[in-house]
């Protein structure tokens, strides 16, 4: 695929990445939830299903319910503290692949140009 020579893994990434962010934004949005159980995609797993399939089933595949450090009375297993770093750190990560990306773009956009 053409896209593959010219993005490499990071079109892969992206995808990822995003797909992680929602599962992230949903943990923290049922922080409250009775019997909420907290989820998390294994990255290099996805990302390496992305890269052989190219599908959503490998993200889906990588993703894992998260083992709390403490329990609740309650069953849910969301640790907010935890879910926001995660959220951080996914969404620093998805940015400076967005920001490859983008620079990638401007420099095809230069060759074709002839600059």
């Amino acid at each position: 695929m053409a896209a593959d020579s010219l993005f490499g893994v990071h079109g892969a990434a992206l995808e990822v990445r995003s797909q992680r962010m929602g599962v992230l934004a949903s943990n923290i949005a049922n922080a409250s939830t009775p019997g909420f159980k907290a989820r998390d995609i294994d990255f290099k797993q996805a990302l390496a299903s992305a890269e052989n399939d190219g599908g959503d089933q490998g993200i889906s595949a990588a993703t894992k319910y998260r083992v709390p450090l403490q329990t609740s009375m309650d069953g849910n297993t969301v640790e907010l503290n935890e879910e926001q770093t995660a959220f951080a750190e996914n969404a620093v990560q998805y940015q400076t692949t967005l920001s490859f990306l983008n620079g990638r773009i401007g420099q095809i956009s230069r060759a074709l140009k002839g600059e």
